[in-house]
């Protein structure tokens, strides 16, 4: 692996602040509504979701969020990111880079519309800038 000094106290932090601007979102307070709407997912599948057990998701989800904090936090050491603007600019970058580009196929092969586009990948482009900001910062 890469020589890389890693704040794993700062990885988790930043894992765990993806985490929270998700549920936050993806919430009926956030864009959940229109979320929700756009991707043809009713309050009775959210439900039946809930009542199966949504333990295993999370716990996915979690492991994306640690894998996807060490890379950007892999990044931001290898670019100097070391300020708040510094962090916030390698997100975006790695958002344009990877996120936007890789996401627009649910635009071109999947029939999906451009506002669940812009929902989905907003949310990685706020993600990526708070993780960064948070990686740059806190070495």
């Amino acid at each position: 692996m890469l020589p890389f000094e890693s704040n794993f106290v700062a990885i988790i932090v930043a894992a765990v602040a993806n985490m929270g601007l998700g549920a936050f979102w993806y919430s009926m307070s956030g864009l959940g509504k229109t979320w929700m709407k756009l991707s043809g997912i009713s309050k009775e599948d959210i439900e039946k979701a809930k009542k199966a057990g949504m333990t295993q998701s999370y716990v996915i989800a979690s492991v994306g969020s640690l894998v996807m904090a060490y890379v950007l936090g892999v990044l931001t050491y290898y670019l100097g990111a070391m300020t708040l603007m510094g962090g916030m600019k390698v997100g975006i970058l790695a958002w344009l880079g990877f996120i936007a580009p890789a996401m627009l196929g649910s635009v071109l092969w999947e029939n999906k519309s451009w506002n669940l586009y812009a929902i989905n990948a907003g949310y990685y482009l706020v993600s990526l800038s708070i993780m960064g900001a948070i990686l740059a910062l806190w070495k």
